[in-house]
């Protein structure tokens, strides 16, 4: 955001030019959700505080009564500017905010240290008091690059409203829980090169006139001793655009699988050679219900060994080693568990956020990560970081990751492009989700990632 703003500033737009356009900007998100209420605007120091004195003007120039209440006086020449333009008072204590919605610009973007207990039980008494809460650009309290909640029972807030970019924080838990929706106020920066992204609504296509179950892409999940979860990840990948999914079976029989799913039985080493043998093969998925035994290490070298893209999961995770690469193009999918388990097996430190933890392991991996959770990571080798929205919290439900390496195969074995194939997985899994509804089972999430495909069909 620093730098965007400062290719604005050598283009010839000063600061408070930047400034009014974030205030008024946010203001009229304000105006439309304040609906008539009055409006209470909490201002800090820094330029934040800036913004809420350009919200204010903004709020009372529409007719809107607004009270604004500063700690103290402005710190920087913008701030200072902006407060000078407000035509109304400004009061110093919280006694007199009362209203229907607060407006948080205490502090913004770049806090790393928390609110004094003064400034925290300001912020505290008044979310307290008011039905309605926004936070400008982040919510005091909150470190923008890492969403760390910086003091201890910080409020919640229904609405924020990110100025001219999005922060990592927007995305990041424990911060983004706490954040509501979220808004984006355009304020003319451009792209700035090796920024992360945010996980984009994918456009698809569907299959060529002249498609066929091979064109289409042939996906193996090689099973192991839990054939359970292989099947789930199955069905899921049977709808995510894979035109034909083979299981190749371990010692445990899948019990029941649906006509359309070829099992072949490769328990024994010398078959599953022979089957991965195959060039049709587009991509493979191992690891849901691999096991963790000689015998699951042993498929996982071969599966690696066949050298086609891939998707590691779930037990695989736990086998592979540095020794083990091919240079086959690979995703990787671990859980914050499997994400330690891979950091030693790789000889990395774990140390950082999630995004550098990520990096750190598709560069040594020289694979795509997806890093899942409450708050996923997709992580390039080249050090590309993509965040992903906030998704359902029902999908902390047993099962949910097979489903994602089962979506994000298929979109491999369509796609050959492991990067592509991770984002459009993910953001599939997420909206599928959406579409299940509340207290599903995996199965029904694995069912639902034929809609959401059906959502973003060309």
């Amino acid at each position: 955001m620093r730098a965007a703003e400062d290719a604005l500033i050598a283009a010839g737009t000063d600061v408070h030019a930047l400034m009014q356009r974030a205030g008024r900007g946010a203001g009229e998100w304000v105006r439309r959700v304040a609906a008539g209420r009055r409006v209470t605007v909490l201002c800090g120091p820094g330029n934040n505080g800036g913004d809420g004195y350009v919200i204010a003007q903004y709020l009372a120039e529409a007719g809107l009564r607004v009270c604004v209440i500063a700690p103290g006086p402005p710190a920087t020449p913008a701030a200072q500017r902006a407060r000078a333009l407000y035509a109304g008072t400004v009061v110093e204590s919280a006694a007199d905010g009362l209203g229907g919605v607060l407006v948080d610009c205490l502090f913004g973007s770049g806090l790393t240290r928390p609110l004094d207990d003064a400034s925290a039980a300001m912020l505290a008494d008044l979310a307290a008091r008011h039905a309605y809460r926004i936070a400008i650009d982040v919510p005091s309290g909150v470190a923008s690059d890492s969403g760390e909640c910086l003091n201890p029972g910080l409020p919640d807030w229904h609405l924020t409203l990110a100025l001219g970019a999005w922060k990592h924080a927007h995305y990041a838990m424990p911060a983004c829980a706490t954040m509501g929706a979220l808004r984006l106020v355009d304020i003319g920066v451009g792209t700035v090169p090796g920024a992360a992204h945010v996980l984009a609504r994918p456009v698809l296509a569907a299959p060529t006139a002249d498609a066929h179950k091979y064109r289409r892409g042939l996906l193996g999940i090689v099973a192991g001793a839990m054939p359970g979860a292989a099947l789930l990840a199955a069905t899921a990948a049977l709808r995510g655009g894979a035109g034909y999914v083979q299981v190749l079976a371990g010692e445990s029989a899948l019990s029941g699988p649906p006509p359309e799913l070829v099992v072949r039985d490769t328990a024994e080493q010398a078959a599953l050679a022979t089957a991965l043998d195959d060039n049709r093969f587009a991509a493979l998925l191992v690891g849901p219900g691999l096991g963790r035994d000689d015998g699951a290490r042993a498929r996982l070298a071969a599966a690696l060994g066949a050298g086609r893209p891939m998707v590691i999961d779930a037990d695989a995770l736990v086998l592979l080693a540095p020794a083990m690469l091919r240079g086959t193009p690979l995703v990787l999918t671990p859980h914050d568990g499997e994400m330690q388990v891979l950091e030693r097996n790789f000889g990395l430190s774990g140390t950082g956020d999630r995004r550098a933890r990520a990096v750190a392991l598709a560069q040594a991996a020289r694979a795509v990560v997806i890093l899942k959770g409450p708050d996923s990571v997709i992580a390039a080798p080249d050090g590309a970081v993509t965040v992903a929205p906030r998704a359902s919290s029902w999908l902390s439900v047993a099962g949910s990751g097979d489903v994602l390496a089962g979506t994000v195969a298929s979109r491999l074995a369509v796609l050959r492009d492991p990067h592509r194939a991770a984002q459009e997985g993910l953001w599939l899994h997420g909206e599928a989700a959406r579409l299940a509804g509340p207290a599903f089972t995996s199965g029904d999430l694995a069912h639902a990632i034929a809609g959401a495909m059906q959502q973003v069909l060309a």
